[in-house]
């Protein structure tokens, strides 16, 4: 559904074009420094702007709603709530009976009986990942000293990624791209072997970042073409520490001591300025399909942020998990 975690857990709401988006966060521990600034940083990261991002720019003023208190977590439920104020929702009244191919919109249609919000991609838009952000900079501060890094690594195949942006803006195409993300200083013994296994979990996270299609550990596909033998992680000290860490850190579903390393596959953005083809639901008839309104033509240059903080909610639930991280800090 909506929610994820179990004593750190989180719940998103809002949509595209509705009044605001958010994230509601319980179980954050009490007596955590918190101020509207420790945001900052983050948010400028995730915002429209830079060349290949979309034209829509908002002010993303963060609103903590609750669970803080003199500038400390209370230990009670912690809302965020970002307004939307640029919105242009007539650029999505026609799609109704034409929906737009790589979008939500005929499944969001079939599932919801036309109830849903389609405006901007409603619920399903990458909008949403704001809440996420912004419950990442939490987290973040919990699992310190823990530290988890996301970078683009490739866009449109090209390791060059202002020449691959400035191709997809000439062409008026989209393109996607690779981000690779590692956690050093994480404790072993994080996760559980099958259901709650660390993959498991960062899986689930990651996939619930629109446009992500793939995602790899370690060698990742790569260690299908070795020996065995190759792959292999030799251990050389008794913190577990690995000459190689082809497994990415992690054996059995839980954290071996080195470095957690994973890639994401972010796929071309599915809105472009080129002529489309899909089908009108009321007619039945393919028609040409050309898509208005502000796009990304490469979503992937915001999505390391996003990456990160998905990563770092993981980690703090598991490390509440063992204990690593309490339920309040200590009175100043």
């Amino acid at each position: 559904m909506n929610s994820f975690g179990k004593l750190f857990r989180i719940s998103i709401f809002g949509e595209s074009h509705g009044e605001c988006v958010g994230i509601t966060i319980d179980g954050c521990p009490a007596g955590l420094p918190l101020t509207p600034a420790d945001f900052t940083a983050d948010l400028n990261r995730r915002s429209s702007g830079a060349k290949g991002t979309t034209p829509r720019k908002e002010p993303d003023m963060l609103k903590i709603q609750s669970g803080v208190f003199e500038g400390y977590t209370t230990g009670a439920p912690l809302t965020i709530m970002f307004d939307n104020t640029n919105t242009r929702s007539r650029d999505y009244t026609k799609l109704r009976e034409t929906p737009r191919p790589g979008h939500a919109d005929f499944t969001a249609m079939k599932k919801y009986g036309g109830y849903e919000d389609y405006r901007g991609g409603g619920h399903f838009s990458g909008r949403l990942t704001l809440g996420l952000v912004a419950a990442g900079v939490i987290a973040k501060k919990l699992i310190s000293p823990v530290i988890v890094t996301a970078t683009l690594q490739e866009a449109g195949g090209s390791t060059d990624v202002e020449a691959a942006i400035d191709a997809a803006v000439n062409k008026r195409d989209s393109i996607g791209g690779i981000i690779g993300c590692t956690v050093s200083g994480v404790p072993v013994g994080l996760g559980e072997p099958f259901f709650d296994s660390v993959e498991s979990l960062i899986g689930h996270m990651m996939f619930s970042i629109p446009a992500i299609k793939g995602l790899e550990f370690g060698s990742g596909f790569a260690g299908s073409r070795m020996w065995g033998s190759e792959h292999n992680d030799m251990l050389i000290s008794t913190d577990g520490k690995t000459i190689t860490n082809n497994a990415g850190g992690i054996n059995g579903g839980i954290t071996n001591g080195n470095d957690l390393v994973f890639r994401i596959a972010v796929k071309p953005t599915s809105s472009t300025h080129l002529k489309q083809h899909t089908i009108n639901l009321v007619t039945g008839q393919m028609v040409d399909l050309e898509i208005e309104g502000r796009h990304d033509t490469c979503i992937a240059l915001r999505v390391p942020v996003v990456a990160e903080a998905a990563t770092a909610l993981v980690l703090t639930d598991l490390m509440m998990q063992e204990g690593i991280i309490g339920r309040r800090f200590p009175k100043e």
